[in-house]
């Protein structure tokens, strides 16, 4: 099969801060796979976290570009050993992401089906995305919750705490939101910016405020203080950075109740499903999240999406030159379509 790898850089139309900091555009790498006539295409995102060596654009382009010549003498077919030598190369997971994305697509493609369908999954059970709100001024979050009313509706949002400013500065954000959209579900995100106290007091106010969930309240490599706050806090507690893959979550099961699982984080579709079994049969609760992804990856993610009582599948929303088209908003659902493998094409301005 015939690998190709591509950058294409995409600009976010409101900035997004986060305890972390603040990004306006990414550049992301583009995978096709092509054997038979068909082609299949994937996507790599970068993204950063203190508990891992960061996987910016330059290390995923050149893992990928490296891989590629490796894959060449495989089939799309032959998934298993091609897994053995994405081990074997120990590469970055938002790299190994793009090759599994890219793989299901042609799949889809060369039966002819939908992933949704051929998985057996029914688009009713997809729940609303939330659409996240970035650290900001109390003035500056209410904007915010405007901007998105025409994309999502605004009737779920995220709300991103964790303010260097300290907790009285999260709290005068949140009300401010929550003045705003008075009927909105919110949940927050403090992306682990708060220490064990500050996450106690933030979980009891937070309830007090009609937050649905709290999520990476404290920082990844601060698994051990999770169990001190899962018996304090009134709200339930899920983790993004403390997870990546199925075999994060065993040890995380008595101390939270749900997690987020990101494509760029698992490596693809054929962990995330494993982490969403995985999950279940802990008695978890499950999220689907995103980075800077395009159409591409989120309408990926978007085919697993019955399978989540959560989804944050909003980033390609936020874009102003998203090169792809694929899975849309309908009453604030992002619904796959109906076309073969992921059901993305390019967009007709980026031919």
């Amino acid at each position: 099969m015939r690998i190709g790898v591509e950058l294409f850089t995409v600009h976010k139309r409101f900035p997004l801060t986060i305890s972390r900091g603040t990004t306006s555009q990414t550049t992301n790498v583009w995978v096709q796979v092509e054997q038979e006539g068909i082609e299949g295409w994937g996507e790599a995102s970068p993204f950063s976290i203190i508990r891992e060596d960061r996987q910016n654009t330059e290390r995923l382009f050149e893992a990928l570009q490296v891989i590629a010549p490796m894959l060449e003498t495989f089939s799309p077919w032959e998934r298993q050993k091609i897994e053995r030598v994405l081990a074997e190369a120990e590469l970055p997971s938002a790299a190994w992401a793009a090759i599994d994305l890219a793989l299901y697509d042609w799949l889809g493609k060369r039966v002819g089906m939908p992933l949704w369908r051929l998985w057996g999954l029914s688009r009713r059970q997809i729940v609303p995305t939330s659409a996240t709100i970035g650290i900001n001024s109390p003035e500056g979050a209410r904007q915010r919750v405007r901007d998105w009313l025409p994309f999502t509706g605004g009737g779920v949002l995220k709300i991103k705490l964790g303010s260097p400013e300290g907790i009285a500065a999260d709290q005068e954000m949140l009300l401010a939101i929550r003045e705003e959209a008075p009927q909105a579900e919110l949940s927050v995100d403090a992306n682990g910016g708060w220490s064990l106290d500050e996450a106690v007091k933030m979980c009891d106010w937070l309830a007090s405020q009609g937050v649905r969930h709290v999520e990476q309240p404290l920082a990844a490599g601060q698994e051990a203080q999770l169990p001190k706050l899962y018996k304090r806090s009134p709200l339930p507690i899920f983790v993004d950075e403390s997870c990546f893959t199925s075999r994060d979550i065993p040890s995380l099961a008595d101390r939270v109740h749900g997690i987020n699982i990101k494509l760029m984080k698992s490596g693809g579709l054929t962990e995330a499903m494993r982490m969403v079994h995985t999950a279940r049969a802990c008695g978890l609760q499950v999220m689907f999240g995103c980075y800077s992804d395009s159409t591409l990856a989120n309408t990926a993610a978007a085919q697993l999406s019955p399978l989540a009582d959560y989804l944050d599948l909003d980033s390609h929303l936020n874009l102003v030159d998203d090169p792809f088209t694929g899975a849309t908003v309908q009453d604030g659902r992002l619904m796959p379509n109906d076309l073969p493998g992921l059901g993305v094409q390019r967009h007709a301005s980026n031919p």
